[in-house]
């Protein structure tokens, strides 16, 4: 049993154990970078480059043209060791020539990729400059500012963005990760097990970053991979769907939904015909519900671009696009509506007559609405989408339904509109329903008119009994209590 203990104490080193390249000091890091799919691609003659010793602080040294060609992937691997040390950026005198040191050889880094490095240095060396990466990008994100006093998240065109003090090291990081993405040198079939799906996730975590210099790298470098690592692809929407629905359901607060909508804008430009299934119920699940929060103006934009894309690749989703819209059309906010509008005209440019046809109804119902708004930005809004040529086709082949709805908004208008923008745009298009078709514009006055003295018979009618029973309670009073019962 002994011999058995003693046999099993000196056992020998796997194949795999002996080949793992040291962290060189990254163990105690709480970045974990996922590697599960590395067992099941093992390069026919792999490359091993021998470790440098761990390194206790920032030292300078040789550049990469001042070294055989034999010794650069050792010295590569010594550079991401000085790359991988934080320092405290809220003091600038502290520490300056070590970061200065590590911004430099950053710099030398990204040349060195850019360079075509990355078709020759080893597996083991990308594995470690990931790590390196993974380091300095993945961290915990400052509260936003509005976390800790509880207001509501204000307009980021109206106030300074927060700058992420580490900017100057951060962004070389970035564009070291950005060079190794795009160089046509870099082999996916290499790349994919360290840029995985745990990497990706912790990538889409920094979208929420207040810097809007970051989030512009994180939105190119999320494009790239999305574009060179196809096998991603799937995860990669199905993440930022589940990013949508937080902010849908949850929070409605989060820093990147612009630059994720921009990816995605990209991406539904790709899209083959016919298109998925999968596509259209991100449509309808995510998209047309991300109408919903209060910060839409921030990217509505981008929002109504890909709304657009989907229209524009299939026609016959407009109907379904426009009774979206219509579903979460806002009632008291002024800013939302003028948004919806304009995304509005948008969509009903791409939108076929049959479609059109489908939900022309509920659609200048609201329009009416927007017509006799008292904010007569909403309103002046609503009737600018007399002057697209397109629309006003659609409504002249389907006037016989239209007018009908939205006669009594414009007459409206015309007789109680505080607004003289209003009010003459509101003349316009009467004269336009005129020239178009008198027979119908004077159905509809005749029809407006009845109704009107109609309305007006019946509050007579009705200011007539309240007289009545203004009477009979005086009488009551002054005879002594009986109860009288008043018909019309």
């Amino acid at each position: 049993m002994f011999k058995k203990i003693m046999k099993g104490g000196h056992k020998k080193p796997s194949k795999s154990e002996s080949n793992e390249p040291s962290s060189y000091g990254l163990g105690g890091s709480n970045v974990v970078v996922s590697h599960a799919s590395r067992g099941a691609l093992v390069p026919s003659s792999p490359v091993t480059t021998a470790p440098p010793p761990p390194i206790t602080s920032v030292t300078p040294l040789p550049l990469f043209r001042d070294v055989p060609v034999s010794e650069r992937q050792s010295l590569f691997l010594r550079k991401l060791q000085n790359c991988c040390f934080h320092f405290d950026f809220t003091d600038t005198t502290k520490n300056a020539r070590e970061k200065e040191i590590k911004r430099q050889t950053l710099l030398e880094l990204v040349d060195f990729i850019q360079s075509g490095a990355s078709k020759v240095i080893s597996e083991s060396c990308q594995e470690e400059m990931i790590k390196m990466v993974s380091l300095n990008l993945f961290r915990c994100l400052p509260p936003a500012s509005h976390e800790n006093t509880g207001q509501e998240p204000a307009d980021p065109e109206e106030e300074e963005p927060y700058l992420e003090p580490s900017w100057p090291h951060l962004q070389l990081v970035y564009e070291l990760l950005l060079r190794y993405v795009v160089s046509t040198d870099t082999d996916t079939k290499v790349a994919k097990r360290y840029i995985d799906h745990s990497f990706v996730l912790k990538l889409l975590d920094l979208f929420d970053s207040e810097d809007p210099r970051e989030r512009e790298y994180l939105k190119t470098i999320l494009h790239r991979i999305y574009g060179k690592f196809m096998v991603h692809r799937p995860f990669i929407r199905k993440a930022i769907n589940n990013i949508f629905y937080r902010f849908i359901y949850e929070t409605e607060r989060h820093g990147g939904i612009g630059e994720l909508l921009e990816i995605l804008g990209s991406i539904i430009n790709g899209f083959a015909l016919p298109m998925k299934e999968e596509h259209k119920l991100f449509l309808i699940r995510v998209l047309i519900p991300l109408h919903k929060p209060k910060p839409i103006a921030i990217y509505h934009q981008q929002l109504s671009y890909c709304i657009v894309q989907f229209v524009e690749k299939d026609y016959k989703l407009a109907d379904t696009v426009i009774r979206g819209l219509l579903k979460y059309w806002p009632v008291t906010n002024c800013t939302k509506e003028n948004l919806f509008l304009q995304e509005l005209e948008e969509v009903l440019e791409a939108t076929q007559p049959v479609e059109f046809q489908r939900c022309m109804v509920p659609l200048f119902q609201q329009i009416a609405r927007c017509l006799n708004s008292s904010h007569f930005q909403v309103a002046e809004r609503a009737l600018f989408l007399w002057n697209n040529e397109h629309i006003v086709g659609l409504i002249a082949q389907n006037r016989s339904v239209i007018l009908p709805i939205i006669y009594p908004a414009l007459e409206k208008n015309i007789q109680s509109h505080w607004n003289q923008a209003v009010h003459g745009l509101t003349a316009n298009i009467k004269k336009m329903f005129m020239e178009m078709d008198p027979k119908l514009f004077e159905e509809c006055r005749r029809q407006y008119e009845e109704k009107q003295a109609k309305s007006k018979e019946v509050e007579e009618q009705r200011q007539f009994t309240w007289k009545r029973l203004a009477e009979a309670a005086a009488e009551r009073d002054g005879v002594g209590g009986e109860d009288y019962m008043i018909t019309s």
